[in-house]
């Protein structure tokens, strides 16, 4: 019977915890060996959730963010300044231009913040519970304390809690001690006084189970564990991703040139002794103009607008900036199980292979008795357990209760080093001790296997089923469970045959992703006979089978160069898995999905980690990417939707490069020559704010096929190249203008100004068109409806403008009909020339391109790192996903002396 208690009561610090009796500490939260009833619960859980409260990006902090370039805040001083020597209207221009410009940033900006925290909270963790007696599986942020819990192999702990069982328990601490090795668990109260680090009576929030299983009384939720004591920076994001450092050298390199422009206009200005302040403004404006002010804003907007998509899809980006990776991938390394297969493990037959063993009796019942579950215990059921596990209860639920009587005397839980489990069951006739696993290392532990058996199970193997071998034999006592062979050696008692098939859609989905440049390689624990049936009938191009043991024997330049070729890896362990991504990632940008303890490690070597909704805690916590189907056409629209939106991103760049250096380098060059300024710095701006505006749209623009079939990679080197090539085309235009302005229309300052803030205007966005696409415009590529309607809304509104009050306002004057007759035949004679440099420009990249793979053929590059060492922040973050949520606070909110700020990022 559960035990009620006050809910303010219940909260019981894991320090003091570990220092009493199991029972005294059930006693104190006022729970019971059958855990808590629900109505108990949910008093409980109405008192506070099991969450941290991380403090997302506030609308402040992203609004505040639009003013981080000093450059601006230069220009707003400066404009200061004007207001205060009388220039008001100037000033007044400048300002509001700004602000629009910054206004525009934060509505894009901040709907990506959102966007990222709405995909955060689809992403689902659960624990089993013991309430009123029954198992069952619970999502973490419902738990309370007194709740008693089942936690094994791959789960993170999900709040701090007093063991009350452990059967060969070691958890990973590292997260909250820095120690790298596990640390192993008894039931037994420490001594008052320990530290942290010494409290192995107790399970500490956000640390995983390294091997064995338990039951334990959670003791505190939320933020007061020891792990949400220490998680108060949590706002403060993850290190410094490739992505992330690729667009700031973008910008440096734009500020850099405007910096230099910005210093040479002045220096010519003050030489031709023009007013010092007018000399200042439009400097500032010009080095306002060229750095991408908007760059942060298109990036978040096309990320977060992809990350919707992606999300229709079934497919949840957990970092944003992992799009990017997700469309780089050329190489996917997975698992069988749920990816290629329907990933419902169903219990087949039992074959015996004992004389007198029944099938359907002594076989299946040992395999019962050795499950992680124990079925004498009282609400055992299924839930938590292994798949095989699992699809054995399942198939025998008739053959559990005579079971009961069976007394445990101990567990080994399944290990991945193994490959078995054990347990010792008390027998009349002595103990009696029981081995089950994967069938090659339960043969081994085995005497007098005949070749009949071996006959058998190489049977099963080449149909494909996944095979579990069973083996008994007599213990020394109790605690004989701790020794590999217990000092005899075990009888065979036959197999278990479960089948798992292959997908209907998979075939069509390899297929896919080979068109889209990606091979898929299969790492697997299963037997390589059974692997490569299921290759064989999706499908799968042939390739070399590499198993563990072969793995183990190579050397690294030895496993890169048969990893190179081998299709399947087979019985190979979670380092191996590792071992062999990292081994790729010399060569390939490597994904690996996986959804299991033993894939851990290989997602965090991944280039990108890829796993799934129902896959184990630890595999989410490790992956960038969570798919909601464990499906390859899933994945493959991931791919697909990554390439597009970085292609996106890359057009907002080079449109960056080619318009606007080109536009300051034609500013610079002309206040060399002409007697006024020849743009006004609110002009200046106003034209860079109607330009970004039309480029919002370019997250809704399509992309070309050909540029989806290829993974797409940062290159600052190309597009610095685009902007030497690019930018002067660009100014060539402007100083075709300039001449018709002067020498035709003989204009005077106000009506020069207005004729080239149109011919820029219009050459600046229009071009948009050609540079999206490496086909010919408009024949072979068009335009999404959306960046069309607001490229040509910008454009036509610039050539407006002089003709309007605003126009007048800012310093503009009507322009001559004819100026536009001359202004299309520019136009149009820009954009085939900016077709025509495009063209060389991408045969020469191609040409390029080629002899870089000619070369990475002939030598194999330098290993890559084995794995990037994250800060400790860093880890507490990634750690603290399956617990954070958004609480819309914006102060930091105080809990017995530690801070958890509010909000989710």
């Amino acid at each position: 019977m559960s035990v009620q208690t006050h809910p303010q009561s219940v909260q019981l610090p894991v320090a003091r915890a570990a220092t009493m009796p199991a029972g005294d500490v059930r006693a104190a939260l006022g729970s019971a060996s059958d855990g808590l009833d629900e109505e108990e619960a949910a008093r409980r859980l109405a008192l506070g959730a099991n969450v941290l409260e991380a403090r997302r990006v506030s609308w402040p902090h992203v609004l505040v963010r639009q003013f981080a370039s000093p450059l601006q805040g230069l220009l707003v001083a400066a404009a200061g300044l004007s207001f205060a020597t009388g220039d008001q209207l100037n000033a007044t221009v400048i300002v509001t231009i700004l602000l629009g410009s910054a206004l525009l940033g934060f509505v894009n900006e901040y709907r990506a913040e959102r966007t990222a925290a709405d995909l955060h909270g689809r992403i689902s963790h659960t624990i089993v519970v013991v309430r009123a007696g029954a198992e069952r599986p619970l999502p973490v942020r419902e738990l309370v304390p007194g709740d008693v819990i089942r936690i094994g192999l791959g789960n993170i702990v999900p709040a701090d809690a007093r063991l009350l069982e452990a059967d060969h328990l070691e958890a990973d601490e590292g997260v909250l001690t820095g120690e790298s090795a596990a640390v192993e668990k008894s039931v037994h109260p420490v001594s008052a006084g320990s530290s942290l680090a010494d409290l192995s009576s107790c399970l500490l929030m956000g640390t995983v189970v390294h091997a064995g299983t338990a039951r334990a009384v959670v003791t505190a939720t939320g933020h007061q564990t020891e792990f949400g004591h220490i998680a108060a920076g949590l706002a403060q994001g993850l290190p410094e991703t490739a992505f992330q450092r690729g667009l700031k050298e973008f910008s440096l390199m734009l500020l850099w040139v405007g910096l230099a422009l910005t210093g040479g206009i002045l220096a010519i200005n003050l030489l031709l002794q023009r007013p010092l302040l007018d000399s200042v403004l439009f400097s500032l404006a010009i080095a306002v103009g060229i750095t991408p002010q908007l760059l942060p804003a298109v990036v978040s907007t096309s990320l977060a607008a992809g990350s919707r998509l992606l999300a229709k899809d079934g497919v949840l980006v957990k970092r944003l900036l992992a799009i990017e990776d997700l469309g780089n991938l050329d190489v996917l390394l997975t698992d069988k199980t749920g990816t290629l297969t329907e990933g419902r493990i169903g219990f087949e037959e039992a074959l015996p292979v004992t004389p007198g063993l029944d099938a359907a009796g002594q076989l299946v019942e040992l395999a019962l008795l050795c499950c992680e579950s124990d079925p004498a215990e009282p609400g055992a059921s299924g839930a938590g357990q292994n798949p095989v596990d699992a699809a054995l209860w399942a198939a025998f639920p008739d053959r559990r209760p005579p079971l009961a009587g069976q007394h445990r005397l101990g567990l080994r839980p399944f290990d991945h080093e193994t490959r078995t489990m054990q347990t010792t069951v008390a027998r009349a006739g002595g103990p009696v001790r029981i081995l089950k696993g994967a069938p090659e290392a339960v043969l081994d532990r085995c005497a007098g296997v005949s070749p009949d058996a071996r006959t058998l199970l190489d049977g099963l193997f080449r149909r494909g089923a996944r095979v579990v071998a069973v083996a008994s034999g007599p213990a020394a006592g109790p605690g004989a469970e701790d020794k590999d062979d217990g000092g005899t050696r075990l009888t065979l008692a036959g197999f278990l045959s479960f089948i798992d098939q292959p997908k209907a859609d998979a075939r069509a989905s390899i297929q896919r992703l080979a068109g889209l440049g990606v091979e898929v390689k299969v790492a697997t624990g299963d037997n390589a006979l059974v692997a490569q049936h299921v290759i064989s009938v999706l499908g799968m191009p042939d390739g070399a089978v590499l198993t563990g043991a072969q793995v183990s024997d190579m050397d690294d330049d030895e496993l890169a160069a048969a990893a190179a070729g081998a299709r399947v890896f087979a019985r190979v362990s979670p380092e191996q898995k590792a071992r062999i991504v990292i081994v790729l990632r010399r060569a390939h940008a490597v994904g690996f999905l996986g959804d299991g303890v033993n894939d851990a490690l290989a997602l965090n070597r991944a280039d990108v980690g890829i796993s799934v909704d129902s896959a184990t805690d630890i595999a989410k916590d490790a992956a960038d990417v969570v798919l909601l189907e464990k499906d390859l056409g899933v994945l493959a629209d991931g791919v697909v939707g990554g390439r597009r939106i970085f292609a996106n991103t890359i057009k907002y760049l080079l449109m960056g490069t080619s318009s606007n250096f080109g536009n300051m380098f034609s500013a610079a060059a002309a206040s060399a020559f002409l007697a006024f300024l020849p743009m006004l710095p609110g002009q200046i701006l106003l034209n860079n704010l109607l330009y970004d505006t039309s480029q919002l749209a370019i997250p809704t623009d399509r992309v070309d096929a050909d540029q989806l079939r290829r993974p797409a990679h940062w290159d600052i080197g190309a597009i610095r190249h685009f902007m030497l090539i690019f930018g002067p085309i660009s100014s060539l235009f402007d100083f075709a203008t300039f001449g018709l302005m002067l020498w035709v229309f003989q204009a005077a300052p106000e009506e020069f100004r207005a004729g080239w803030f149109v011919e820029s205007l219009a050459t600046q966005t229009l071009i948009v068109f050609v540079i999206r696409t490496r086909r010919i415009p408009f024949f072979r590529s068009r335009a999404s409806a959306t960046l069309t309607a607001g490229v040509l809304a910008v454009a036509a509104a610039g050539a407006v403008i002089p003709y309007t009050p605003f126009g007048s306002l800012v310093g503009f004057r009507p322009l001559p009909g004819p100026f536009f007759l001359a202004l299309v035949g520019m136009v149009v004679l820009y954009l085939v020339l900016v077709e025509t440099a495009k063209h060389f420009y991408y045969r020469g990249a191609d040409a390029r391109a080629s002899r870089e793979r000619a070369v990475s053929e002939r030598a194999v590059p330098a290993a890559v790192p084995s794995a990037a060492v994250h800060a400790s922040h860093g880890r507490v973050h990634r750690r603290a996903v399956p617990f954070l949520v958004h609480t819309g606070k914006t102060r930091v909110r105080r809990a017995r002396g530690a801070g958890v700020a509010g909000g989710r990022r």
